[in-house]
């Protein structure tokens, strides 16, 4: 069963909340964070992506970029930017997108349930950015970057979560410059937090990554190399656990620089071994069924369906990624590892297919395909079968932000 707690969240006054809040940290690069950051020393980017207070030859990776980040977090906390918490909370962390509202709760989970599988993966993660995030872990001293756990949904969590939003008005409330609102409730009520925590010790067997592998594998990992210097906090990452219910998983789809030397005509004679294609000119296609897949070729659209043996039953071959990657990306494009391969780049659902269009319309690429997005039940079936998802499989929404509540790992 999971192990969670209550923690002493680092977190901004409450005045403070909007300036400090900011995106993820590998959702922006360098530049991006730069001009984000200007004109608010307040933000939270200064301490996640500290290089930007460093001259712009510097290398991300620089031993000065996490001693940066550190003097950063101190001064914020020096400042009274940010305070810690006095007794150990829980948090509810509601965002609304679209109208769409999702809320789930912020505590810390057990490295030991990550290390013997109660916390379930399905991604592989890279050494270099495994590293990035243990250098700012050890350095820093702070988890900066939480990582985002689905369940599958319980009712009587879902209750007392609803109850205490009732009941209580949130310490944080306010709109972020893309309109998601962003709303955290304290749970400081000793009983209700023991509530909490006997409930996912006896109700909730497994929770899943479903965005965070890399910052999750970090953390564990410095723990570690702490060894006996590892204190208490080291044995718990930060983490947000949303149930099933309430989650929305976006289409990740895919373009292509070129077509590996066939003419348009020859593509998509190619296409029809294993789909049925139809044209359907310029209007856009957005799969509306598993095994269904649009394509953006030559100012027109054309939707895809996949035949009986393009696909199995089994948790990975029946994944729309997976038979897109088989039979169009390796078997005609010859792009054997889309990890590697600069011939194609992925593009997350939030941005459209108009995002599509005008990459291919550029020139710069051939072809462009749309998905239908993963399920969350389909996430927990490779998970709990110990398989990993084909890469940038899964895109969720809304993000939640940097900056609000951080764990110190020193105590």
């Amino acid at each position: 069963m999971a192990i969670i707690k209550p923690f002493r969240a680092l977190r901004p006054q409450p005045q403070l909340a909007k300036q400090v809040a900011s995106r993820p940290y590998d959702v922006l690069n360098s530049a991006e964070a730069k001009i984000e950051a200007q004109g608010n020393p307040s933000t939270f980017l200064h301490i996640t992506k500290s290089e930007i207070d460093l001259p712009d030859t510097t290398d991300i990776h620089a031993q000065q970029v996490y001693e940066q980040a550190k003097s950063n977090l101190d001064a914020f906390m020096k400042r009274e930017i940010l305070f810690r918490e006095s007794k150990e909370c829980y948090y509810i962390y509601q965002l609304i997108m679209n109208g769409r509202k999702q809320t789930g709760l912020v505590c810390v989970s057990s490295i030991d349930d990550y290390e013997n599988d109660v916390i379930r993966k399905h991604e592989f993660t890279r050494p270099e950015k495994e590293q990035d995030r243990i250098n700012h872990i050890r350095i820093s001293g702070a988890q900066t970057g939480n990582v985002f756990l689905a369940y599958r949904s319980n009712d009587s969590m879902d209750e007392l979560i609803e109850k205490w939003k009732e009941n209580k008005s949130p310490v944080y409330d306010f709109t972020a410059d893309d309109d998601i609102q962003h709303s955290i409730w304290i749970v400081n009520d000793t009983a209700v937090c023991d509530q909490i925590t006997g409930i996912f010790q006896r109700e909730i067997p497994y929770t899943y990554i479903a965005d965070g592998h890399h910052r999750a594998a970090s953390a564990a990992k410095v723990r570690k190399a702490l060894g006996a210097e590892a204190g208490p906090g080291a044995d718990y990452f930060l983490t947000t656990l949303f149930p099933s219910s309430q989650l929305q998983i976006m289409d990740y789809n895919r373009v292509v620089k070129d077509l590996n030397g066939l003419s348009t005509a020859a593509f998509i004679q190619a296409l029809e071994n294993k789909f049925d294609v139809q044209l359907k000119g310029a209007e856009p296609v957005k799969p509306t069924a598993l095994h269904e897949f649009g394509m953006y070729l030559e100012g027109n659209w054309y939707i895809l369906r996949a035949k009986q043996d393009a696909y199995t039953d089994d948790p990975i071959g029946v994944l729309d990624v997976t038979v897109l990657q088989n039979h169009v990306l390796d078997a005609i494009l010859n792009i054997r590892d889309p990890r590697t391969d600069t011939r194609v780049e992925f593009v997350g659902g939030i941005r459209g297919l108009g995002e599509l269009e005008k990459k291919v319309n550029s020139g710069a690429f051939a072809a462009a395909f749309s998905l239908y997005p993963v399920t969350i039940d389909q996430l927990f079936d490779i998970s709990d079968s110990g398989n990993v998802m084909p890469p940038k499989s899964t895109w969720f929404e809304p993000k939640l932000r940097d900056g609000l509540l951080t764990h110190l790992i020193g105590e």
